[in-house]
């Protein structure tokens, strides 16, 4: 017969009451994000009609330029991501300025830093030939939970990040490292990425048809009527089909 002291049975406890902890890590971290819904309604929202809610609410653009694509594809990586940014900016500058330690310094505490869920947006001022990221940085972004990076400038190691699973949108994809070339300016700063400005904690939609930002001060007017847009479409596509006529639709619907 095995007996329990007090000592075993509250180490036995305690033991099961780490592992049962973490065994609900996971979950807890998808209520987590679950819990914001302005996350959650973008989610549920088009690329498209979230920037087309950006023209109507905003008055201004909030899509970023066109070569703006998803650099990372396959299984295992989503297709479409939505988080709050969080931001670096890197500058031209002399090679004793761009050194290994400050070429991307800010991008790597921003990094380091990163809630889980957040898009790292990186700009990389006046080129697209050189990389804002590559393994090294998307495995410790990946090891942080982020949803996704945002480059305006170049990505590398595509390989590599791809077996990670981690969504990268950049203008360009280029071999080569900002060391000796561009150095670090800041972190968490406003930043014009795509030819749209991104101040931290606004939130960014990324997908296949492109990259749109949401104004945080106003983005739950930009969900609302992005959900209308959204509602009305689906009602449109059906009446098409019925009338075959897109003309009618329009004059129904006042939408195309």
């Amino acid at each position: 017969m095995i007996r329990f002291t007090s000592t075993r049975v509250t180490l036995l406890a305690a033991s099961m009451a780490v592992l049962a902890g973490l065994a609900f890590w996971p979950k807890a971290q998808e209520v987590a994000a679950a819990e914001d819904p302005l996350i959650a309604g973008f989610r549920a929202s088009t690329v498209a009609s979230v920037a087309d809610a950006v023209d109507q609410v905003i008055g201004e653009r909030g899509f970023m330029s066109h070569d703006m694509r998803p650099r990372i594809v396959g299984p295992g990586v989503p297709e479409k991501i939505v988080g709050r940014a969080t931001t670096a900016l890197l500058r031209k500058t002399t090679a004793d300025k761009a050194t290994a330690a400050l070429s991307a310094r800010h991008s790597v505490a921003m990094i380091d830093a990163a809630p889980a869920g957040s898009i790292g947006v990186i700009v990389v001022e006046g080129t697209l030939d050189v990389a804002g990221i590559g393994g090294l940085m998307a495995t410790a972004a990946k090891s942080r939970d982020m949803s996704g990076i945002v480059v305006d400038g170049g990505v590398r190691d595509l390989a590599e990040v791809r077996t990670l699973g981690l969504p990268m949108f950049a203008r360009s994809v280029a071999p080569s490292s900002s060391v000796s070339r561009w150095a670090s300016v800041d972190k968490d700063i406003p930043v014009n990425c795509g030819g749209v400005l991104v101040r931290p904690g606004d939130i960014i939609v990324a997908g296949e048809d492109g990259v749109v930002r949401v104004p945080a001060a106003r983005a739950a007017e930009v969900l609302k009527r992005s959900q209308e847009i959204d509602d009305r479409e689906s009602k449109m596509v059906p009446f098409i089909k019925k009338e075959r006529s897109l003309t009618k639709a329009v004059e129904v619907f006042n939408r195309i």
